[in-house]
């Protein structure tokens, strides 16, 4: 993106962020009354909101794979690709890539300031 043009992005923008939960039930409930609206997504593994275009995630199992905060996931066209990109950049793998149901592919990287960056390839 030497020139700024948006044709020239690689993502489609960031449009998920999910939280690590330890009390699934009672985050789903904080959720829905901030949001205003009911889970589109609402399992066991995974509760998910859908608001203005923005997913919101909740993973109750979010802190055993080491989330200690939210982390955005940038929307990306080939998920490997930008991995590759961010860690040839300096990034450091956190997760490699995974499916996580329904052919969605995801990962993730520390940048060298600590920011965790997560990348989502719709399946």
């Amino acid at each position: 993106m030497e020139d700024g043009h948006e044709e020239d992005a690689v993502t489609q923008g960031m449009r998920t962020v999910i939280y690590p939960v330890r009390d699934l039930e009672r985050a789903k409930e904080r959720f829905t009354a901030l949001l205003g609206v009911t889970p589109y997504m609402d399992t066991p593994h995974y509760v998910g909101f859908s608001i203005g275009g923005q997913d919101i995630g909740l993973d109750p199992n979010g802190h055993e794979h080491g989330m200690t905060g939210p982390v955005g996931y940038w929307h990306v066209d080939d998920v490997g690709s930008a991995l590759r990109a961010l860690v040839d950049a300096g990034s450091e793998e956190v997760h490699p890539v995974r499916d996580v149901g329904g052919g969605k592919l995801v990962a993730s990287v520390t940048d060298p300031d600590g920011n965790v960056l997560g990348l989502i390839q719709s399946g």
